[in-house]
């Protein structure tokens, strides 16, 4: 008999800890006037408004978060033919983006002449802007999953964050609505590398030898990649069905042995 060592949990953060679709897709919105100014010309806020309605559809196809700011303009050149620029949006349904976005982003990103460091490093600066003209509403925008902010704050685990967001707007979110407050080496953000090296690393560092590793992601997709590599076989995972999933992949979830999903009370819970 030996005393159990203790847990760590990796934490996804949009879509596990914090429901963002509303600011990130009102941040896309503003970041797409600046990229596409000429597109936006005649966008009312009618428009504006289907448009970030139709953002918490598509949101589960979302990984990092300068896709947001693709799928406003493919939005927009669905509902209105004469800005079209590719061949991809004319009778492109939600249903159809949800299907087939690994296959239309790269079409599209093509088309348009788009190149990812430039979207990135634009979106992050719409959401700085934003932030220091106007704090509040930014953070307003956001908000926690009922009962995580408890659950972070009581944590008996070793927590770290392991997020595509960009690490800094991730602990102003954490330390102003939860309440947390995250010393930097435990948020893992955009440029850290991709979701499975940051897992090696954190079962990899020596006082982490002998926790119970547990991983808890919306993406189904981030868990199958994980699933591939044996080296991150002592990992626990689960799948949060409260974030940002589709009913088919919540399914698919359920039939792979490897994959828990569970449910945002049994979550909380497990924290403590």
């Amino acid at each position: 008999w030996r005393k159990r060592m203790g847990d760590l949990y990796a934490l996804d953060f949009d879509g596990v800890l914090c429901d963002s679709c509303g600011e990130s897709s009102l941040s896309a919105v503003k970041a797409a006037r600046v990229r596409w100014p000429g597109l936006f010309e005649g966008v009312d806020s009618a428009l504006e408004e289907w448009i970030v309605d139709q953002m918490h559809i598509v949101r589960p196809v979302v990984e990092t978060g300068y896709e947001n700011l693709l799928l406003v303009r493919l939005l927009l050149e669905t509902k209105i033919p004469s800005i079209r620029k590719s061949s991809v949006a004319e009778g492109l349904t939600v249903d159809g983006i949800l299907e087939s976005w690994g296959t239309i982003k790269p079409v599209i990103m093509e088309a348009w002449d788009e190149d990812k460091d430039a979207l990135v490093d634009l979106f992050g600066k719409v959401r700085d802007d934003w932030i220091n003209k106007d704090l509040t509403t930014w953070i307003g925008a956001n908000r926690f999953y009922p009962g995580v902010s408890d659950a972070l704050k009581f944590a008996s685990s070793k927590i770290y964050i392991v997020t595509t967001k960009q690490g800094r707007f991730a602990e102003t979110l954490l330390r102003e609505i939860a309440g947390v407050i995250l010393p930097s080496e435990r948020v893992y953000g955009l440029g850290t590398g991709p979701k499975v090296e940051v897992l090696k690393l954190l079962q990899n560092k020596p006082e982490h030898q002998g926790l119970t590793l547990h991983f808890v992601e919306d993406r189904l997709a981030t868990l199958k990649n994980v699933i591939k590599e044996p080296e991150l076989d002592k990992w626990n995972l689960y799948l949060g069905n409260w974030g940002y999933n589709t009913e088919t992949e919540r399914a698919e979830a359920a039939s792979i042995p490897r994959i828990q999903v569970i449910e945002l009370s049994t979550f909380s819970n497990k924290l403590k």
